[in-house]
């Protein structure tokens, strides 16, 4: 069984990045992958920001990482980059902690201009970290969606699909895998 982690980027409680976990989340239970979900901005601020390796929470966080075959990580840009809170986490990730990890990341962002974080901020970072492979991402504008609590909406049936079928690569690999 695929062991997919969904990492969630936001510091913001309601968020689109918690949405869009929470519906992931479901597509990829309904279809039978094993999920689990890590909220960076629910982990001690004083761990993440002064590098507290030893804290037994970040040790928590660290062997879910660890033990995911395939990561998805959801986060809002911010200045074409991912949250500095989203820094913090990968930065306590041990050298090489992705390696052999797929590594999707799904971004949200205010205009099409920050599109091309997903290439020269989201991918160098997975890379030297050791994923295996980065699959394309999605970016999704703010305006193609809207959410309210855990519930998303995508605005257009074409947004919606381009998520799904990236979902459906990242689980199709597992299967080919495994042939």
């Amino acid at each position: 069984m695929t062991n997919i982690l969904i990492l969630s980027g936001s510091p913001s409680v309601s968020s689109r990045s918690s949405a869009i976990s929470a519906y992931l989340k479901r597509e990829l239970v309904q279809r039978g992958g094993k999920v689990d979900e890590l909220t960076i901005r629910d982990l001690p601020p004083e761990a993440l920001l002064h590098a507290h390796f030893t804290d037994p929470v970040i040790q928590s966080a660290q062997n879910l990482v660890e033990h995911a075959d395939s990561i998805i990580v959801v986060s809002p840009v911010y200045k074409a980059s991912y949250p500095g809170l989203l820094k913090s986490f990968f930065d306590l990730i041990p050298e090489k902690g992705l390696s052999g990890k797929k590594v999707l990341p799904i971004a949200t962002g205010g205009t099409l201009a920050h599109l091309l974080s997903l290439e020269f901020a989201f991918k160098p970072l997975f890379s030297v970290l050791g994923a295996k492979e980065v699959p394309q991402g999605v970016y999704l504008i703010d305006s193609q969606l809207s959410y309210s609590g855990n519930e998303v909406t995508f605005l257009d049936p074409v947004v919606e699909e381009r998520v799904q079928e990236a979902v459906r690569n990242l689980i199709g690999s597992f299967r080919e895998q495994s042939v």
